[in-house]
């Protein structure tokens, strides 16, 4: 199956690098997007050329802030389903900051800061690590602080569109101990799609903590959407 997998919100390509080789090994072509983070809409653009550049039927998964954009890429007809790890699900017309808005602040929120163009980027201190990322070792630390991007404004205030989520079969595992993105708010939205729904514990840094189980849960949806035994 292929499979594209998009980063979250400061995006960086070692998201994926402890969950591609896994897939690999099940026999899966996976594609790691690279997103510039400057919009919503240019985002999904860029996710879109990327399965429009796939041969054959895609699956697509999303962390964090890439829920919100394989909710949108998701309609390209190429994309048998979606599967969401500690991710946004909007509804049509919602926004990443109207979901956040809606719950108790996250415990991150201690710690974004804002440049001076309306950018977002978390301050990455001890007491982040401590607070947000306790159980992410020291050499996954220094990959994130050193790939870490800001992100525009525009990906958490552009509304979403039709939501791919509503056609579409769709998983969701949610970090049971995250305080980037609300357990609440995941376990809300996961119901709200009907999707299959795993749990797991640790941070928002899911796909660097628990890689075996975010691979698991991609597998069983690519064998589901293929028709593979």
């Amino acid at each position: 199956m292929n499979i594209v997998l998009v980063h979250g919100a400061g995006g960086r390509p070692t998201t994926w690098t402890e969950v591609e080789p896994l897939l690999a090994a099940r026999g899966h072509r996976t594609v790691a997007v690279t997103n510039p983070l400057t919009s919503l809409a240019e985002d999904v653009a860029h996710t879109t050329a990327a399965i429009e550049e796939t041969e054959g039927p895609v699956l697509l998964v999303g962390h964090s802030y890439g829920g919100a954009v394989i909710t949108n890429a998701g309609q390209h007809p190429s994309v048998r389903g979606l599967v969401f790890v500690a991710a946004f699900g909007p509804e049509e017309g919602e926004t990443v900051n109207g979901i956040v808005e809606r719950y108790e602040p996250a415990e991150i929120s201690a710690f974004m800061r804002r440049g001076p163009n309306g950018e977002w980027k978390s301050e990455a201190s001890e007491e982040f690590w401590a607070e947000i990322g306790p159980d992410l070792s020291p050499a996954h630390r220094a990959v994130v602080e050193a790939e870490g991007r800001q992100a525009d404004n525009r990906i958490f205030t552009q509304p979403t569109g039709k939501p791919a989520w509503r056609t579409l079969p769709s998983w969701y595992l949610v970090a049971d101990d995250d305080r980037t993105l609300r357990p609440d708010a995941q376990r809300d939205m996961a119901a709200r799609m009907g999707a299959v729904t795993e749990h797991v514990p640790g941070s928002h840094y899911t796909t660097l903590v628990h890689p075996r189980r975010v691979a698991d849960l991609v597998h069983t949806a690519a064998t589901a959407v293929s028709g593979t035994p």
